[in-house]
Order: structure tokens, then sequence, then C-alpha cells
């Protein structure tokens, strides 16, 4: 049986072809031209998620989702935003009001149809007969601790915006929804040592479970996040209900530090240009970028990475620029030769 979407869009364009894709994925589509009309339709259509504008005449997006978290039914429905590129603002306060995800018009196909079905996966484990036991009785593998921190309140960042710093009390863990993050340090003379680059579905912060203690790095948004926060207590307690969750996650911890130890060292041992190019091609990776795609990521960001100075890098960007391996426009990086960096490296 097909899955029902409810698109509250007052653009007609942006509405009918909207509607078009999703149906062309299989979805059971109803469309409303504004707020009071979707709140209307939506006791009756009774969708799977609801798709929504922000800015509407009649009744905007924080007025749907305020009218629809008064009825228990509805409340439960995923919600997700449609927003303008310059609304980042106003997606905090919808993230605040209870929404599950945000798209930023305009937006691909496979990024709205991604965040309807990841919608939908959250909706059917919650609603699974085995969420009706305790939460600690309910987890037995690591992913399955991953849907633990998916029951907890989703946090917005934009780029460049922290997420906590050195000497805050370490209390709690994060699993990325959606973005990037990077972990550093910051040496004396206030240049930063990046200690990790963090993508979607990695869990990141004090990994302290025994004693009180504060956390000795940072981390920041390297573009537009949201992340879940879980409590070290809460996780404590699963642990002790369920080792083997316990033990999945030591493994995790294991894989993520030898592969970050085999980074550094080759990083550490390895010349200027193949330093630069074996961090493009980290950042690549850990960005999950197409070949051939651009990467957004600062220069300063690059250098950390990389362990170089940051004059040496821009030299060698340049160097590479003019060989077309490369193109760099602003903070923006596009590989054209992806061979050829991983045959300086």
């Amino acid at each position: 049986m097909s899955k029902k979407i409810l698109l509250i869009e007052d653009d007609k364009t942006v509405r009918e072809n909207t509607a078009e894709l999703l149906e062309l994925s299989n979805y059971e589509v109803e469309t409303a031209s504004n707020g009071k009309i979707g709140v209307e339709k939506a006791p009756v259509f009774f969708p799977d998620v609801i798709v929504c504008d922000i800015m509407m005449p009649e009744m905007d997006g924080y007025q749907v989702l305020d009218n629809l978290s008064k009825n228990e039914a509805l409340r439960k429905i995923p919600f997700i935003f449609l927003t303008a590129k310059t609304d980042h603002k106003d997606v905090r306060k919808g993230m605040n009001l209870g929404a599950d995800d945000y798209l930023t018009k305009p937006f691909e196909e496979d990024e709205l149809v991604d965040a309807i079905e990841s919608r939908l996966a959250k909706a059917d484990i919650l609603n699974s007969g085995a969420n009706h036991q305790k939460l600690t009785t309910a987890p037995q593998t690591f992913e399955a601790l991953k849907d633990v921190f998916r029951k907890e309140k989703l946090k917005i960042y934009e780029t460049g915006d922290p997420i906590f710093e050195s000497g805050q009390s370490s209390n709690s863990i994060y699993l990325i929804d959606k973005g990037v993050v990077k972990t550093y340090k910051l040496e004396d003379n206030g240049k930063e040592l990046i200690t990790g680059i963090h993508k979607v579905n990695d869990i990141f912060g004090s990994m302290s479970f025994t004693k009180q203690s504060s956390l000795n790095e940072f981390a920041s948004a390297l573009e537009d996040t949201s992340v879940y926060e879980i409590s070290i207590e809460k996780v404590k307690s699963l642990f002790n209900e369920h080792p083997e969750v316990m033990f999945e996650f030591i493994d995790h911890l294991g894989d993520h530090l030898s592969e970050t130890k085999s980074q550094l060292m080759e990083m550490a041992y390895s010349s200027v240009r193949k330093k630069t190019a074996q961090s493009i091609l980290l950042f690549s990776e850990r960005l999950k970028k197409n070949k051939l795609s651009q990467i957004r990521i600062s220069r300063a960001d690059l250098a950390a990475v990389a362990g170089i100075a940051s004059e040496s890098l821009i030299r060698t960007l340049s160097t590479f620029k003019k060989e077309g391996i490369i193109d760099v426009e602003g903070r923006n990086i596009k590989i054209n030769d992806f061979e050829a960096l991983e045959q300086i490296v």
C-alpha cells in the first residue's frame, strides 16, 4: 500500500511539480494551497508524512504545526518544513516547535525522497510493537542505540555554529542526523588542530562514562547540521541493561580510532603536495560527495587537517588548479581529476 503525503504549499508551480515528483516515487499525494486548507485536510486524509512550506497566506507553517500538534493522533505524523535559503532562523524556530526535518528550496528530487523515507522509517520504528516495551529492554545492537538517540529532540546548527566548547562539562554525546561536524583543539597560538571530521550517523562528544570530566576539544558545524543529543547517564543505563550494545559501541570506537590514527600517521610523514591531495580526498569521502562534484570547505580547515601552514596549502592548491586537477571558487573546491589526486597520494 502506498504511503500518503500531505503537501502544503502556496506556490502553484512548486506544489504541482513536487506532487508529480512524489507520485512518480509511488506516494499517494494530497495537496493544499495554504495552511488553513492543510489543517482541514489533515484529519480527513490522515497522511503518513506532512511536507509544509513555512511562508504562506491564511496560516503559515508554524501555525499549521502548532495546530496539528494539539491533536493527539496528528501530532505523531512526521512533519517536514520547506524553507527558502534565507530562513535559517526560521528553521530553528520550526524545529524547536517539533518539526522532524527541513529542506531548503530549491531542493533535489533525491533530497526530498530521502527525507521522507528517513522519517517514515523512524515512525515505523517508534510505532513498532517493540517500542511499547521499556527503553532499557528494546535495544539489542549498536544500530538500536542509534534509534535511542533518534527519540531525542533534534538540534539545528548553521554553518560555523559551535556545538560545544572545550572546558564545558561533558555530560552528553551526539549523533549526526544531517550535515558534517568538525572537532578540534586550539594551540597556544590560537591555531586550530582538527581532531576529527564527523558525518551523518557518526557519534561524537565525550566518551567518559566512569568519571565526571570536562571536554578537551571544540565542535562546530562545517555545514548546516542537525544532531541528536543524549545524556551520558541514559547511555550508561542502557549499557548496564544490555552489555552487548556496549561491546558493539566499543568496537565502533576502536574502528574509528584506528582509522583516525592511520590518517594522522600518513599525513605526518607525507609531503605538502601529498598532504594536500590526501586532505581533499578525505574531505570528499567524509562529506560523501560524488566524483567531480564540489566540496565546500575553508582553506583554514583544509590546512588544519593536512597539518601544514595555510600559505603552503594555498600555493599547492594554485599548483593543482594550474594542472587542471581542481578548480577553486571561493570556499568551494571542485575536483576535476580524482585519479590525479589519488596518484599523488
